[in-house]
């Protein structure tokens, strides 16, 4: 087999098909999420700390050759982490909701038995009681 066409049957894969729109998925989500929390939540939040923007949060380390400072950028990484934090619950509350479509049905009840077992069960029922006299 060529290297070609294993590369073209490891390719048409579904799981590496499913992994593909995941990934372009994910990335697009993940845009949605940070225009969610820089535009939206982060502001929130800085109104309720008296108008602090996390952006703008960071600590002076040191200064450089050309005098500019350099600096610890804490709240970007604040930022981050509700970014995170909400992706993983919208992809919880997702895959919560997967898993309850999944859940098989309950097992039915098996169904009667023949009429002709049902009349032969009752008639070795009553042999056995006449033999027991």
């Amino acid at each position: 087999m060529s290297i070609a066409s294993e590369f073209k049957e490891f390719a048409m894969r579904g799981s590496v098909i499913d992994l593909a729109v995941g990934v372009v998925i994910g990335a697009a989500f993940g845009t949605i999420v940070s225009s969610l929390v820089n535009g939206i939540i982060m502001p929130v939040v800085g109104v309720l700390t008296s108008g602090t923007d996390f952006s703008n949060l960071a600590v002076r380390i040191a200064t450089d050759a050309k005098g500019a400072p350099v600096l610890l950028k804490y709240g970007l990484f604040a930022q981050s982490i509700v970014n995170f934090l909400i992706i993983a619950f919208v992809i919880f509350i997702c895959l919560r909701g997967i898993n309850k479509l999944k859940k098989p049905a309950p097992a039915a009840a098996p169904p009667p038995p023949p009429r002709q077992e049902v009349l032969l069960e009752e008639i070795r029922n009553l042999l056995s009681k006449q033999t027991a006299r």
